[in-house]
């Protein structure tokens, strides 16, 4: 397809070369040229199509990478990229060895922050308008945060900090949630026109000023003046809220408007102080599919771009729908169970709980600190709450799952999907890391299911389970197709012999199951017969079951798909010292390094967690000569 304006940016400057009615010829070619390209691909469409114009107006008016332009999370960024030197490589986005879908500071100079977690861009542009000001330096700090990271926390207390610190930054809100009424827009947006005009500013200067000058008199004016305002701001504005907070408030404006939007932004560009501008954008703006199912196509896989129907392969359901079908069962069954989620009702699997049993269902939005608490709270009073939260976003509230879950021995039900690597979102959504954090908390149960039936047991175990919390973790991907049966009780801490051998033993929890088993039939011919063994539990660890293991192998190996260090095969070497039979040990996992991104079976070959590389390592770890009986030895790549 030929772009007659697209294909000469090349970077911001080519950008303020266009008039602002070229502008808005270029935003059409650059929905197209997105639409076209994640189509093909995949990645997340809605967000970025709702913030062309917006995009657009930030760069024609700010000198990035000069002024500073922070994207919260990076979902809005597509646009960002493309017009930042991008474009030629933007059909790799997502891909092994392509761009990252998310801001990214080493790939761009002009990728300020780089997150794939909400809510923090606020907290960072002010840190970065703090630096400016003690290196005595002039550009401009705008952030540019979603409604739904603004139901954070952490947005809040990064404003009431900037508020009360009166640093010179800018906060767009990007809202597009449609939440304000037609027959508000005409006031809003006069009052809007005004407050940020020249003149207004000037007047308010000038009135503030003279009524300086006549002491107690012009206090009682001010107050008066102050409260006019107020009033004022408060009835035809959404804004009183972060004026309370230090922010003067300007909007809402119509983000569709690029000619008002560079007039905006050029009008508050030189104000002094925490400034918040408040647009509001349709998610998915101008294609149709996306404008009727914002949802839908938020994060898609490659669709067709007529319907904007995604290209499902045939094969068994998602594991989050396994999981979130088996937590209906329960929760029919026991009265007492509810489930709870932070902002990720369909990523989790509770939209089926919310659509069965609505009244069991809660959503606290992007705040998975208050998720947890919130969980606690109804743990106290007899309840059973699911906290279904993605393993990288639990990261977020592991003070609240030590000191208001562990400490107080509630029994809270954690549900982690994405365990492992995730694959295109990349190093800010893998799971790498859950094992380990969660086993460091003293009283908490940590279980791994090797297929959709035994997630649906542990899900059963987790909900009966009286001593406290306990927590599951399970990969992103498809179940393995297995007829389900009638879910059933673990006993906690008991793993399970699946394959006997007599060479060395293979123990593995999770998905590393099925890989385990596949590499033991690699092995076989090589006339090595090795056992596999289900350990399930990473906490507690079925010590009875490996101080058997360890009477009849002198090799051991644990395999997971997770941070090697302090992980599960830590949790075995620790459980072979205290019962005092340390073997020469293998322990094989994710490095330690954050893993980029790439299909999950990429990665997994890449870190040599496929069958055939851990069939490899297993070798090479027999074959070593030399060595101490008694070695370890640790194996993330």
């Amino acid at each position: 397809m030929e772009y007659r304006y697209l294909s000469g940016i090349n970077s911001p400057d080519d950008l303020r070369k266009l008039n602002v009615n070229e502008l808005k010829l270029l935003a059409q070619e650059l929905r197209d040229f997105l639409i076209d390209t994640i189509s093909k691909i995949g990645g997340h469409l809605g967000a970025s199509l709702g913030s062309v114009e917006l995009t657009l107006a930030l760069h024609y008016v700010f000198s990035a990478p000069e002024d500073k332009l922070i994207w919260d999370v990076g979902h809005q960024g597509y646009i960002h990229k493309i017009i930042t030197g991008r474009r030629d490589v933007f059909d790799t986005i997502r891909q092994f060895h392509g761009i990252s879908g998310f801001l990214k500071r080493s790939e761009s100079a002009y990728d300020v922050f780089g997150a794939g977690h909400a809510s923090t861009s606020i907290s960072a542009a002010l840190g970065i308008a703090t630096a400016r000001d003690f290196m005595g330096e002039n550009f401009k700090v705008v952030a540019v945060i979603g409604d739904g990271a603004m139901t954070g926390g952490m947005a809040y207390e990064a404003m009431n900090n900037a508020g009360l610190l009166k640093k010179n930054l800018i906060v767009v809100l990007n809202d597009n949630r449609m939440s304000i009424a037609p027959n508000v827009w005409a006031i809003s947006n006069y009052f809007s026109s005004l407050t940020v005009t020249g003149a207004y500013n000037k007047l308010k200067t000038n009135v503030w000023d003279l009524t300086g000058r006549l002491d107690s008199v012009g206090d009682r004016l001010r107050r008066v003046a102050g409260r006019l305002e107020s009033g004022m701001k408060a009835v035809v504005t959404p804004g009183m809220l972060f004026e309370a907070l230090g922010f003067r408030y300007f909007g809402p404006f119509n983000g569709h408007n690029i000619s008002q939007l560079v007039k905006t932004f050029r009008e508050v560009k030189d104000l002094g102080g925490p400034l918040l501008v408040h647009v509001t954008t349709e998610k998915g703006k101008g294609y149709l599919p996306a404008e009727e199912d914002r949802q839908k196509l938020h994060g898609v896989v490659a669709f067709d771009k007529v319907t904007g129907n995604q290209l499902k392969k045939n094969g068994p359901p998602a594991l989050t729908k396994v999981f979130g079908e088996a937590l209906v069962e329960v929760a029919r069954a026991n009265q007492k169970v509810v489930g709870v989620t932070a902002a990720m009702p369909e990523g989790t699997g509770l939209n089926i709980l919310q659509k069965e049993l609505p009244d069991k269902f809660f959503d606290v939005g992007i705040a998975e600190q208050h998720a947890v608490t919130f969980c606690a709270g109804m743990a106290t009073q007899g309840y059973i709450p699911v906290a279904a939260i993605y393993s990288t976003f639990l990261q977020r509230a592991f003070d609240q799952v030590i000191h208001d879950v562990g400490i107080q021995h509630l029994h809270v039900v954690f549900v982690l999907d994405r365990g492992g690597l995730v694959g295109a979102d990349g190093p800010t959504h893998h799971g790498a890391f859950d094992l380990t954090y969660l086993r460091l908390v003293p009283g908490m149960v940590v279980m791994a299911p090797k297929d959709e039936n035994e997630l649906r047991d542990m899900l059963l175990t987790a909900v009966n389970h009286t001593g406290g919390p306990i927590a599951l973790r399970y990969p992103r991907g498809n179940a393995l197709g297995l007829p389900l049966r009638e879910m059933r009780e673990i006993p906690i801490g008991k793993g399970e012999i699946l394959r006997r051998g007599s060479d060395v033993v293979i123990l593995a929890v999770g998905n590393m199951v099925q890989h385990s088993l596949k590499a033991a039939e690699i092995l076989s011919k090589d006339e090595v017969h090795a056992e596999v063994v289900n350990m399930r539990f990473v906490k507690p660890i079925d010590a009875d079951l490996l101080a058997e293991l360890a009477e009849r192998f002198d090799h051991i190996v644990t395999v997971e798909d997770n941070t090697v260090r302090g992980g599960f095969g830590s949790a075995v070497l620790e459980t072979l010292q205290e019962i005092e039979k340390p073997r020469r040990t293998l322990s094989i996992g994710l490095p330690d390094s954050f893993v980029e991104h790439a299909t999950p079976e990429q990665l997994y070959e890449l870190v040599g967690l496929h069958p055939e590389g851990i069939a490899e390592k297993i070798l090479s770890f027999l074959n070593v000569e030399g060595t101490s009986s008694k070695q370890t030895v640790l194996v993330s790549r």
